[in-house]
This record gives C-alpha cells, sequence and structure tokens, in this order.
C-alpha cells in the first residue's frame, strides 16, 4: 500500500479545465415589434443550427458553411457571426452525441422525449397544445452569440448599462436592432456590469420558455493559482444513494489513509422546493472544498456521465426509483468542482470501474471502514495512480475449485428458482422484475465461468485483450457477496477478514449465508 506508484514518477503538464461564471434573465421588450422580430431571428438561427448540422454530418467544413454565399448568409438571412455561431452550435452537439458513444444521425433537435410523445398521438386537447408549444419552442427559441474582447464585449448581442438599467441589443441584421429590459437578480449581476463597463467579452444565449425570452450571459473566469495539488494527497469522494451521504477519504500521497468521515445529505432530500435544495447543494460543497483546503489536497471524484434511475414499469419498484431520482449525483459534483476550481483546489477526475468493489472487497474488511468510505479511499488513490493488486488470499480462492463450483451451483440454482416463481407469477410488474433478476443470476454464472484457473487481471481492466479469468474483482463479488454473505451489497463485510488473508472460506458460519455446497434458498435472497 505504500509503494509508489509510477504516475507519481512522472509530472506531465495538465490543461486547466475553463471556469465559467454566468447570469440567467428574463428580457421584457417595450416594443411588441422588437419581439416578433427577435422570435423570427430565433426562429432562423435555430433553423440555421439544424441545417449545418446536417451538413457536417455529411462532411462540409464550417468555413464553408459560413462563407459569404453560403446557404446560412442567403438561406436563413444570417450575418457572418450569427453563421459562425451557429455552425459551432452544431458541432457541439455532433461531438457531444460522438462522445455519449450514440448515432449521431438519430439526434432529435427538441428532445427525444417530447418527440415520442407526439408520435404517440395519445393526447388531445391541452395536453397536446402544451406538448406541441414546448416542442415548438425547443425547436425554434435559440440565439447565440459569442464574445469578442475586441468588439468591446459582444457585437451581435450587446449590453448597454442606462439610467441604473441594463439594456440588451440585439443585432436583427440591415443595421436594423430591437432592444429588451435584462430583468434579474442573479447573484452575478455586478460582475456582469462590470465586464459591461470594462467592455470585457461575454457570451450570450437566448432560449424561448413559456412564451418568454430569457437570456443566459456567462463568460471564462481567470484561473485561479493552484494552491491545493495532488502532490500533497486528494480527498476522495463518493456520492451515495442509500443511505443519502458523501463520504469522503483523505488520502496522503503515500496513499494511506489520513482522515475518513460522511456528510449527510438527507437534508437535501427533505428541501421543500428547487431553491432550498440547491442552496444545500451549494452549503455541501463549501463544506467539501474547505476540508480540502484545510489538508492542502485536491479533490477526487468519479467520472460519470449517466445513472441509471429507473422508470415506472421496468419492475424496479417504487423505492429504489424514489432513491434514484432524488439522487443529486451530477448536480453536487458539479458544484464542487466548479467551486475548487475557484479556490484553487485541485479538480482529478477518475475512471469510476470497480471502485465500490474494490473498496467493499479489499479495503472495507482490512480497515474496518464502511463501503462506501472503503469506495472513496479507492477513488482517491486512483487519482493519485496507485494500482490496486489482488490480496494473496482472494488470489489462492479464485485459484480454488469447489469454491468455483459452490457460487455456480448456487446461481445455477437460483436461475431455476427464479423461473418457477416467474412462471407461477401473475402480476406483470413483479414478472418483469423477476425476469430481470434471472437475466441478472445468467450473468452472474457467465462471469464465473469466465474462471478458467487464472485470477485474471489483477488490475481489473483487460486493456482490450480477453485475458483468463477475466475481472477478479467482479468475479469476487458475484462469488462472495449473495452466496456466501446473503445480499447483493452487504453492510457487514467484516467475515472476508479472513478470506482476504488466507483465502479460507469453507465452514462458513453465522448464519449468514447458505453453507458452502448448498443451494440457495429464494426466500433468503435479497433483491437489490
Amino acid at each position: 500500500m505504500k509503494a509508489k506508484p509510477k504516475a507519481a514518477r512522472k509530472r506531465t503538464s495538465q490543461k486547466r479545465a475553463k471556469a465559467f461564471t454566468g447570469v440567467h434573465a428574463l428580457l421584457l421588450f417595450p416594443s411588441g415589434e422588437d419581439h416578433k422580430a427577435t422570435l423570427d431571428l430565433m426562429r432562423r438561427f435555430s433553423a440555421g443550427v439544424r441545417y449545418a448540422y446536417n451538413r457536417l454530418l455529411e462532411g462540409q467544413t464550417r468555413e464553408a458553411l459560413k462563407r459569404e454565399n453560403g446557404p446560412l448568409r442567403t438561406f436563413f438571412r444570417l450575418n457572418t457571426r450569427y453563421a459562425d455561431d451557429a455552425v459551432m452550435k452544431a458541432q457541439a452537439v455532433l461531438d457531444s452525441a460522438r462522445e455519449r458513444g450514440e448515432d449521431p444521425r438519430k439526434v432529435v433537435f427538441g428532445g427525444r422525449k417530447l418527440f415520442e410523445t407526439l408520435r404517440r398521438r395519445h393526447l388531445s386537447g391541452k395536453p397536446l397544445k402544451e406538448v406541441k408549444r414546448e416542442w415548438k419552442e425547443k425547436r425554434q427559441g435559440l440565439l447565440y452569440s459569442r464574445g469578442d474582447r475586441t468588439k468591446g464585449g459582444n457585437l451581435n448581442l450587446r449590453l448597454e448599462a442606462e439610467d441604473g438599467a441594463l439594456w440588451l441589443r440585439v443585432n436583427l441584421g440591415n443595421g436594423r436592432y430591437a432592444w429588451a429590459l435584462v430583468k434579474t437578480s442573479h447573484p452575478n449581476l455586478s460582475a456582469l456590469v462590470e465586464r459591461v463597463h470594462a467592455s470585457l467579452p461575454y457570451n450570450v444565449e437566448l432560449s424561448l420558455k413559456d412564451g418568454k425570452v430569457h437570456a443566459t450571459f456567462t463568460w471564462e473566469e481567470e484561473p485561479t493559482p493552484l494552491a491545493a495539488t495532488k502532490e500533497n494527497g486528494v480527498l476522495g469522494i463518493d456520492v451515495n444513494s442509500d443511505p443519502y451521504h458523501l463520504a469522503l477519504a483523505v488520502v496522503g500521497p503515500d496513499g494511506n489513509l489520513k482522515r475518513h468521515l460522511t456528510l449527510s445529505l438527507e437534508e437535501v432530500d427533505r428541501a421543500p422546493n428547487r431553491g432550498t435544495k440547491e442552496l444545500l447543494l451549494w452549503k455541501i460543497a463549501h463544506q467539501v472544498v474547505s476540508l480540502a483546503e484545510e489538508h492542502g489536497v485536491a479533490v477526487a471524484t468519479e467520472r460519470l456521465k449517466h445513472l441509471p434511475k429507473g422508470r415506472r414499469g421496468d419492475g424496479s419498484g417504487r423505492a429504489f426509483r424514489r432513491k434514484q431520482h432524488r439522487f443529486a449525483y451530477a448536480s453536487l459534483l458539479r458544484k464542487v468542482h466548479s467551486l475548487a476550481r475557484k479556490k484553487g483546489v485541485q479538480v482529478v477526475e477518475v475512471n469510476p470501474q470497480d471502485t465500490s468493489a474494490i473498496g467493499m472487497l479489499k479495503y472495507a474488511p482490512q480497515l474496518s471502514l464502511s463501503k462506501d468510505v472503503a469506495a472513496a479511499y479507492v477513488i482517491g488513490r486512483r487519482a493519485l495512480g496507485f494500482k490496486e493488486k489482488l490480496p494473496k488470499g482472494y488470489g489462492k480462492l479464485l485459484r480454488d475449485e469447489r469454491f468455483r463450483d459452490h457460487a455456480q451451483g448456487f446461481y445455477a440454482s437460483r436461475v431455476r428458482e427464479l423461473q418457477a416463481k416467474k412462471a407461477q407469477e401473475q402480476n406483470p410488474y413483479l414478472r418483469r422484475r423477476l425476469s430481470r433478476e434471472i437475466g441478472k443470476a445468467k450473468r452472474h454464472l457467465s462471469l464465473l465461468s469466465s474462471l478458467q484457473g487464472s485470477p485474471g487481471s489483477q488490475e481489473g481492466s483487460t486493456e482490450g485483450r480477453n485475458l483468463l479469468g477475466g475481472n477478479p474483482w467482479r468475479v469476487l463479488r458475484v462469488g462472495l457477496f449473495l452466496p456466501l454473505l446473503g445480499r447483493e451489497v452487504p453492510r457487514d463485510l467484516s467475515p472476508l477478514k479472513v478470506i482476504l488473508h488466507r483465502g479460507a472460506w469453507e465452514g462458513w458460519k453465522g448464519g449468514l449465508g447458505p453453507p458452502p455446497g448448498g443451494g440457495p434458498k429464494c426466500a433468503n435472497v435479497h433483491f437489490g
């Protein structure tokens, strides 16, 4: 655990992520004609973005699309800057689809959910009218202009301060302008006004919602010099939905655990409205960053892009869906990252693969930690570049044919019993749930079958190769938790200590699960 990681021997310059500050406001148009003209410009710009997206898919270049006699200038009557910004927006959507691994040809402007709702044609009257209005606003309600330092702020969508009020001048083209009063009480308003007076650049995006035009002003902040870096260690963070809390682990540069604690998020769950929830999340973010500043360490989190939250009718259960939908993982981490960068605290994001499994199997029993703190510890060690070696006891266990036979027999019997229960179940929702459990048991059986007398990759990654034994951490989790501890996510992991050190698993006692060699009883199996 004290071995110096290879990554620590190599110092590489890393680009710091850009930090943006923003202000959201409502636009009030004194003139009805100005309002109408702005909506028309937003409609043409939105259509230009969709057109540019399709042309980019065909291989056309940004320069070709924005040229003076190009379609964005002639068909959609956009000036050069608007045309260039439309192409940039289209490119951002294309890049986002590719990063998520989605087919760029299947992107739906306006939102797939609304599109599918309209396509089903099951609504009528007022509900249908509301969905159509929302669909139209998302499809046609966009206008964007980047800031430009050489133009004193923003040329197309320019802010003007006059008599204590802030006005937005919208360039309609052909020397015509529309004017709108900027109405907001955003805490960053004073910073925005300062930029206007100093002629500093700011980006402006207009959007349409409920018939009203909203504006979002953003600008890039000067990066704060780093005061807390991972050279001094890291603060590993793991967010958990049940119980709803943060697990924090301060990890020294040598990879050892220096301090650990948890912060409850139950108060966030009980917040009466979204505004209160946001304030509480910011409060938690301040506590996290203050802890990192106190120890002079970087902040380390998992890099997660999507968390499945379930949907009604999928058989996951109401309680499970509620826990997942209250899970403000992305929102909280965005706040932690934003605040950390402002405070000069380095932010490190790591691959989330198997952090929970490694924490539960290795450090929870070894250091008497909760599974969540153990996961935070693994995140911190991974951010520092440490590789997790498989303990000798676990390696011995994976080579034990009797253990593999027992685990495979457990899941084979489980599949049969679940299939029998499904055949007798009349409730369609419970049948779906049982189908999910059957599929999961079959996958676990297949994973156990991948063991061919080798413990596999001790780093938990095949790096593109199909090594014998597959992923040892996942095999251990499948083979130990449900067959021996009786739960897929056990709370008490201390019984694993003897296995971790000696690989001894036979003679299991304590009523934690079925005895070795015995089949499972579905009455004792916990869904989760």
